[in-house]
């Protein structure tokens, strides 16, 4: 896409599926955001959901991270809904066209932009997936880093990980497609991923088995209360970690999974967390929202953390 300024972070937008549901009426099967591609009406509440946020960023003169719907858009979550492998792959086509669309009108406007392809996990993004393996997640997620590298995205990034197999055989697919890959971890309300592993030692893991081949390291879908110890220890891996898409809330993953309403949470609370984190992370390279986020709680991190932009 367009040349970025050299100011950092960068934007992104903030929980896409809560926001979509909850503050726009759309009706998302399984969480699936990618299904709104395929009618106009759909593409066009997308588009307004991406202008919201590039706002934001036009306020705070930062450049935007545009992150496709396709967390869902995988064969096991999409087989469920209908979509051959065929439709699946227009359906990932579909996401990255419309956020060019939508970039062509930022760029008019003076800004800078590139897309991420997001892939999201085979199976619960919220529950430990000890069946994984490395083999296992190069085969499944191989047509997805297929679809996105043909729509000529910037990046790959995946989100809500689990465990460490996923994200070593994700990343072995992008770096064979020649494309940069930004791995998420989620974590638990411990600072831990579901199942245990110490999130240190999850990237430890990843970059030992890969060669460093990922650009960086995400924590998303949770809230900074909940992984702040870890960053301020001040060990090595910290300095991986590039980019933050909290959670609004300070629920657990099962409490907000069980929850009837979105929680917005604390909007000027959650962007006090992220000004204190700063000092932890002076190479963050992106900062977005995930569950319970939307376009203001992005401004209220911009104005607390950048107020000089």
């Amino acid at each position: 896409m367009d040349g970025l300024r050299a100011a950092s972070p960068r934007l992104t937008d903030g929980g896409i599926e809560t926001d979509l549901i909850f503050n726009r009426g759309q009706t998302l099967p399984l969480f699936s955001a990618f299904v709104l591609n395929e009618s106009a009406a759909g593409r066009e509440v997308l588009a307004s959901y991406y202008r919201d946020y590039l706002a934001v960023a036009k306020a705070a003169g930062r450049d935007f991270v545009f992150a496709t719907d396709t967390w869902r858009a995988s064969s096991d979550w999409a087989g469920q809904l209908g979509y051959d492998d065929r439709r699946l792959m227009e359906a990932n086509r579909a996401g990255i066209d419309i956020c060019r669309d939508v970039a062509a009108e930022f760029a008019a406007d003076g800004g800078a932009s590139l897309i991420a392809g997001v892939i999201g996990p085979r199976r619960d993004a919220w529950v430990h997936d000890a069946a994984m393996s490395i083999a296992e997640a190069q085969s499944y997620h191989a047509p997805q880093v297929e679809a996105l590298a043909l729509g000529a995205v910037d990046e790959i990034h995946v989100y809500t990980l689990t465990n460490t197999a996923e994200a070593v055989g994700i990343a072995r697919l992008a770096e064979a497609a020649r494309l940069p890959v930004v791995l998420s971890f989620t974590v638990e309300t411990d600072g831990r991923l579901p199942g245990g592993m110490a999130l240190g030692r999850a990237i430890e893991q990843v970059d030992a088995e890969t060669g460093g081949s990922a650009a960086y390291f995400m924590i998303n879908c949770a809230h900074p209360r909940h992984f702040r110890e870890p960053l301020e220890s001040g060990a090595a891996w910290v300095a991986r970690i590039g980019g933050l898409r909290s959670n609004a809330s300070t629920k657990s993953h099962t409490e907000l999974d069980q929850s009837p309403d979105i929680d917005i949470g604390d909007i000027a609370g959650l962007a006090e967390e992220h000004r204190t984190l700063l000092a932890a992370l002076p190479d963050l390279q992106i900062v977005g929202g995930c569950c319970g986020t939307d376009h203001r709680h992005i401004g209220a991190i911009c104005t607390a953390s950048f107020p000089h932009s």
